[in-house]
């Protein structure tokens, strides 16, 4: 499950940042993630047959706190600014890059404050050459 679930991953990134660079330049940001969102939970219904309720959805529903609705806009958020960053010209490339070690960076002191996480000298190097890359991958030649 853990080789699988990594490849989902991968395969449905790199299926997200072809699809948002191919999102036409004139659809409307609202409109072209509403349809998404729609699309979205019709295929998330679907996901019941495969993880079927236990309990009734009222009953699985209360079992929910803030951090649902808080992914909710986390994820509005990121699919906003793909959008609108390809749409100013980010190339495919390294937008992902970009955003990926910069977001990894910003999580390590969460990492280390809230969740007890530990980083050993080789995570250090790895951090380090995390920052390397991301200055080389946004120079200018």
């Amino acid at each position: 499950m853990l080789v699988f679930s990594a490849s989902l991953g991968v395969l449905a990134s790199v299926l997200y940042h072809i699809v948002q660079k191919l999102t036409p330049q004139d659809v409307n940001p609202a409109v072209t993630l509403l349809t998404t969102y729609v699309t979205a939970i019709v295929l998330t219904l679907g996901l019941l047959f495969f993880y079927p309720l236990k309990e009734s959805l009222p009953a699985a529903l209360g079992k929910l706190n803030w951090a649902s609705f808080a992914l909710g806009l986390a994820i509005l958020g990121i699919e906003v600014s793909f959008l609108l960053a390809y749409r100013a010209g980010w190339r495919i490339s390294l937008l992902a890059v970009v955003v990926n070690v910069a977001a990894t960076l910003v999580l390590i002191p969460v990492g280390l404050a809230f969740f007890g996480e530990k980083l050993t000298p080789v995570n250090v190097i790895g951090l380090i050459l995390s920052l390397a890359g991301l200055a080389l991958v946004n120079l200018k030649p």
